[in-house]
């Protein structure tokens, strides 16, 4: 087991004094037990096939098995989104964020790994950015020497379909002093996917030890597999929304500015703002700090190359 595993859960129950009880009566309920499993395995119902099934699409198939058990729960597709909307009509993701996208991660114990925060205890803000700059890579260097030019560091976190065909483009990065982390190898939504098309995502991503699951989405099984892979789990405080459409539009520079801008203080207090490589967050970013800076807050700090190890707690 990897030395990353996020959470280690104690039970917090009171320890009760039992009382003890009659050889008599354990004798009478070890028979009536023993009578009762009997009967529970010869009434039980037929095993159920639970291999891994196809995910169902949206529209009618999915509509007409709304209300339906599931005989197999650990297979149960993850929070649905909007029908549709994970990808783009040219087939690339959309963004992560966004209301339905995800389901709100259990409260963590104190003291332990906060997945939302990346483990960030610095009191600064980092900023990051997903998926692809589909239809220019370069961009991806552009904002992160526009970002080191500033003595900030930023986490990319990039889908590896798109980012293994440019190796340059991840050691530029990181040579630029920005942390480069795991977004999967095709940005499909783990909890819809059997284990084995788990790991096959998650390995074969960005080598690194942060993944940023699509959409934000991990339950404890994909944390689990993750952290045997070496991985922690790193989601975001402040959605920005920017890869929503406004009005027919890409969402703007300056809504994405308002966004942040409005973000409560506990959001920012070691915080991390999402934000695409493929949308309108990379001309907000200038306008992102310098609200930030007015604000009383700092960025994570640019202090030279990195290598594909992220620390922990981050260094900001």
């Amino acid at each position: 087991m990897s030395g990353y595993r996020e959470v280690l859960r104690h039970g917090r129950g009171r320890h009760r004094r039992r009382r003890r009880t009659s050889l008599k009566a354990a004798v009478t309920v070890g028979a009536l037990v023993a009578g009762s499993a009997f009967a529970v395995t010869a009434m039980d119902d037929p095993p159920q096939n639970c291999d891994p099934q196809p995910r169902a699409k949206a529209g009618g198939s999915a509509r007409r098995d709304a209300g339906r058990v599931d005989p197999c729960p650990a297979r149960a597709v993850g929070p649905a989104g909007k029908a549709g909307d994970r990808d783009g009509p040219d087939g690339t993701p959309r963004g992560e964020g966004g209301t339905g996208h995800r389901t709100p991660a259990p409260p963590e114990p104190e003291g332990v790994y906060d997945r939302e925060r990346c483990g960030n205890t610095s009191g600064r803000i980092l900023l990051s950015l997903d998926d692809w700059p589909y239809s220019d890579p370069d961009r991806a260097v552009r904002i992160g020497a526009q970002l080191q030019a500033k003595g900030v560091r930023a986490a990319f976190f990039l889908i590896n379909r798109y980012a293994s065909q440019y190796p340059q483009i991840v050691s530029t990065l990181r040579q630029q002093g920005h942390w480069v982390g795991n977004h999967t190898y095709s940005h499909r939504n783990l909890p819809g996917l059997s284990e084995d098309e788990v790991q096959d995502e998650i390995s074969r991503g960005v080598h690194g030890n942060l993944l940023r699951p699509p959409y934000g989405d991990a339950g404890e099984r994909e944390r689990e597999i993750a952290a045997d892979l070496g991985y922690r789990i790193c989601n975001w405080t402040i959605d920005t929304h920017d890869w929503e459409k406004v009005e027919g539009a890409m969402r703007s520079a300056d809504s994405i500015r308002t966004i942040v801008r409005e973000a409560t203080t506990g959001e920012k207090q070691n915080g991390v703002v999402l934000g695409h490589l493929f949308s309108n967050f990379p001309e907000a970013l200038n306008g992102v700090i310098d609200d930030l800076h007015a604000q009383g807050y700092q960025l994570c700090r640019n202090t030279g190359p990195v290598g594909e190890q992220v620390p922990y707690p981050l260094q900001c």
